[in-house]
């Protein structure tokens, strides 16, 4: 492998996400970039954020042979598409076996508090997370929350889903070969976010969109990307070394930057994909009350303990559970954070339903 400038800036990455797991030093830096792209960033979506594009900015590197890396990319495309959409098949045959609605957040109180929805899966990760347990527990620390009080409850499919991660690392490594430096560090970005969006959060968050969508953008704008960026630099070899088809009509540079907007079908994409997740968000939507349903409790619990007004309560012995309907002012975010605190080590798992409303 030839020692270059792409080769050189991955290395940074993966040092910056080194510094990042072994400190907290960067994290008033950084926090409040990938904050904006990684929805509501964290300490470890940062450490895969900065170590993925800086291992594919140094694999794509690697190849030295021709391959086909239009059908690769291709491939990737394809594969992120079904990997997100499994993700959330995976979240609704999970809550059939549980026995619990679809409209709900899931939240496990085995091992640490990990959470889970079909708008914000968790349950790939939790695999991700058990298997990292394993291999440098003792390393993780206590601020990375890697899911792992859900892996006992992910359906036996999902280990057979979560295979097609690496697949998708393979033929992404093999797209991103002997790209011009424009599109390669935009590849590198996309396809990390596309990653880290499929393990935490799913089709629905922030970094899945952002990454599905961004591939798609080179994939139909590659040219142009290279062109424009090309001719603003004044940089001739990055023009003529473009690895994406030249158009069937040539046209100016400077027009490139008009014809790019028209071709930016992937907003239509984006728009979707959010559209869809606030369609799914707004009907499932119990906007009367929330719903805390509280499976195998200990009798030490009282919600009235903390600042929530409870509507309504009932306990079901057949099932051992507590039902708490509580007051749809309190924010959605607000109550499950409120709820952790008297719920730690007090049962096995308990379920809040949607309320979109709160967050008007």
């Amino acid at each position: 492998m030839k020692v270059n400038k792409t080769l050189i800036v991955g290395v940074i990455f993966i040092l910056i996400a080194s510094v990042i797991f072994l400190t907290n030093i960067l994290n008033p830096i950084i926090r409040p970039i990938t904050y904006l792209f990684l929805m509501g960033s964290s300490k470890g979506k940062d450490i895969m954020l900065f170590g993925l594009i800086g291992l594919f900015l140094i694999l794509s590197q690697a190849i030295k042979k021709e391959i086909n890396i239009e059908k690769y990319f291709k491939v990737s495309m394809l594969l992120g598409w079904v990997l997100l959409a499994l993700g959330i098949l995976l979240e609704i045959l999970f809550r059939l076996q549980m026995g619990i609605k679809l409209n709900t957040i899931f939240c496990s109180m085995s091992n640490t508090m990990s959470s889970t929805s079909i708008l914000h899966t968790h349950l790939l990760k939790s695999i991700l997370g058990e298997i990292l347990s394993q291999i440098i527990g003792p390393f993780i620390q206590n601020d990375i929350n890697t899911g792992v009080g859900l892996y006992s409850y992910v359906p036996s499919i999902g280990f057979l889903i979560i295979l097609i991660i690496p697949i998708l690392f393979i033929t992404l490594v093999l797209a991103s070969q002997k790209r011009a430096w424009p599109t390669n560090i935009l590849f590198a970005f996309f396809s990390s976010c596309l990653l880290i969006g499929a393990i935490d959060g799913g089709l629905f968050a922030t970094p899945a969109i952002v990454g599905i969508c961004g591939l798609y953008l080179i994939y139909i704008n590659g040219y142009y990307i290279n062109s424009i960026i090309g001719w603003l630099l004044k940089d001739q070899k990055l023009i003529e070394n473009n690895e994406f088809r030249e158009p069937k009509y040539k046209r100016p540079v400077y027009k490139d930057i008009k014809f790019l907007f028209k071709r930016s079908s992937f907003i239509i994409l984006v728009f979707f994909i959010i559209f869809l997740r606030f369609t799914i968000a707004f009907a499932g939507a119990e906007p009367d009350y929330y719903t805390v349903d509280i499976v195998n409790p200990s009798d030490d619990i009282d919600l009235g303990n903390i600042s929530v007004e409870v509507v309504n309560f009932d306990k079901n012995t057949n099932y051992n559970k507590l039902t708490y309907r509580i007051d749809p002012s309190y924010n959605e975010m607000e109550l499950l954070n409120d709820l952790k605190i008297p719920l730690n080590n007090s049962c096995e798992y308990y379920t809040v339903s949607w309320n979109i409303y709160s967050y008007l």
